[in-house]
């Protein structure tokens, strides 16, 4: 009895860790599909409150980025281009919100500099980067500047950089997952694709 007991325990904590093991690489992550939808979790505003993602997303259609954190030059100069793109986004009745691992107070030094006027959230826990199927494993050399850029929180995953077009219910409309960080979609292509969805 007890024999059988031990191998039912080493089964479940198997499981259970193969289950919460993060992708080893980016090109291995598993992330939700278009018609699925975001989950409804709780994240963190540039002045460090609580916001339910789903507050946020039932205002109206949602271009929701994730990028890897405001060190990237690749995501600052993403960020930026939404920028430059948001009024036609706004005017085809989208917000734009986007999700990293960085701290809140982080989150403030990305929007100054950048200087970008949509929504950061934080997410150094990546409760949701998981949730929606973009984290992997961090490589050992980024795992300083993450560290450090989550204020201690985050030394396990990165997000693979994606965007999700997000209906009012949390609907999956469009994506564009890259796990190749230097490639982004361009807001020549994304508002097209806006226009399209509206």
């Amino acid at each position: 009895m007890k024999k059988t007991l031990f191998i039912l325990l080493v089964i479940v904590s198997f499981v259970t860790n193969a289950q919460n093991a993060l992708p080893k690489v980016a090109t291995d992550i598993s992330p939700l599909l278009i018609g699925e939808k975001i989950p409804n979790l709780s994240l963190k505003s540039s002045e460090n409150a609580d916001v339910k993602i789903s507050d946020l997303l039932n205002d109206k259609k949602t271009v929701l980025i994730f990028y890897r954190g405001g060190w990237c030059p690749y995501c600052n100069m993403h960020l930026s281009a939404l920028s430059e793109a948001e009024n036609q986004i706004i005017d085809l009745g989208f917000q734009i919100i986007a999700v990293s691992p960085d701290a809140p107070e982080n989150l403030k030094i990305t929007k100054e500099k950048d200087k970008i006027k949509y929504t950061l959230l934080s997410d150094s826990k990546g409760e949701l980067i998981k949730a929606v199927g973009i984290a992997f494993e961090v490589p050992e050399n980024y795992k300083s500047v993450i560290n450090v850029n989550s204020n201690g929180v985050n030394s396990s995953f990165l997000p693979v950089p994606a965007v999700f077009v997000v209906n009012e219910d949390s609907d999956i409309l469009f994506e564009y997952i890259s796990p190749d960080f230097k490639h982004r979609i361009t807001s020549d292509l994304l508002v097209p694709v806006l226009k399209n969805l509206k």
